[in-house]
């Protein structure tokens, strides 16, 4: 079957969130929602969310899943807003517990952060699979970027995260904890493996030198065709060199504190003090 899938861009983060749509029905899923931040004055703001939660309510859309590609460390996602206001499940990649368990230390959270992934509605394995109405989704562990990266490969469309960019663009960083260049291939490798004709729909866009609009939506022919960092002609360890040269270029995002914080408990902030106030921690010379 082929998914209606409806994009909503983020300026700030140049981050794509999608609504994927069964077209015989009113079921729908939303893919890496966004909570707005302003990281200078510690304000979160519900613009992004409110946009697609207003879509899906115009639409008369009924949302069965909150389905998150990874533990994003360029923004806070929204799901448990949109869930308190649409309802829907929260999924993540079953390798949440890594996340959690590697950022619990970093962030010094102590044995009330629980690493166990139950701050989730579902865990997915390689394998696994799902329905929005009629649409069946099936589960790809995709790991690289973080340990926990799945690809969502729902009807005839994939939604890879930051595995893949536009072909333009190339792929994701492996720098993060967790991450490794040699993985991140392995998994680009699987996801290439789908008909030539799988529309991708990527996690973030940048605009390529060169390109004046912003882009989200390509197939895997023309990834392998054209993808400057892995298309067909380049081998593993062309990739893995390259990689790993220009990650170590990379500064860190620039909410990758708030951010880490937050995605690894579902979109939850941390827990509020005595006085019902909440708090992020800076680690100094973690990151």
């Amino acid at each position: 079957m082929k998914p209606e899938v409806t994009a909503f861009f983020d300026n700030a983060t140049n981050t794509i969130s999608y609504v994927v749509r069964d077209p015989a029905g009113s079921a729908c899923a939303v893919i890496d929602s966004v909570l707005d931040f302003d990281y200078s004055s510690g304000r979160t703001d519900t613009k992004s969310a409110d946009a697609v939660i207003k879509f899906v309510q115009d639409n008369n859309l009924t949302v069965e899943w909150l389905l998150e590609s990874h533990v994003h460390a360029d923004h806070l996602s929204a799901a448990p807003y949109i869930q308190q206001k649409t309802g829907g499940k929260i999924g993540i990649g079953q390798n949440i517990t890594i996340v959690q368990d590697t950022f619990g230390k970093v962030f010094n959270e102590g044995t009330e952060f629980q690493r166990d992934g139950s701050q989730f509605d579902r865990l997915f394995k390689e394998g696994d699979s799902f329905h929005i109405g009629q649409l069946r989704g099936d589960v790809l562990h995709t790991p690289g970027h973080t340990p926990a990266c799945l690809t969502y490969v729902i009807g005839d469309a994939a939604f890879v995260g930051d595995t893949l960019f536009m072909p333009d663009f190339g792929t994701a960083r492996c720098d993060f904890p967790g991450g490794s260049a040699e993985t991140l291939y392995a998994s680009i490798q699987k996801i290439l493996t789908l008909p030539d004709d799988t529309r991708i729909f990527v996690g973030h866009d940048y605009k390529a030198p060169g390109r004046d609009t912003y882009a989200w939506e390509t197939t895997v022919g023309e990834q392998k065709a054209r993808n400057i960092h892995v298309a067909s002609d380049k081998d593993r360890d062309t990739f893995v060199k390259m990689r790993t040269e220009r990650d170590a270029t990379l500064g860190m995002p620039k909410l990758i504190i708030p951010s880490l914080q937050v995605n690894m408990r579902a979109g939850q902030m941390p827990p509020a003090d005595e006085k019902g106030d909440v708090f992020l921690k800076v680690p100094v010379n973690k990151l």
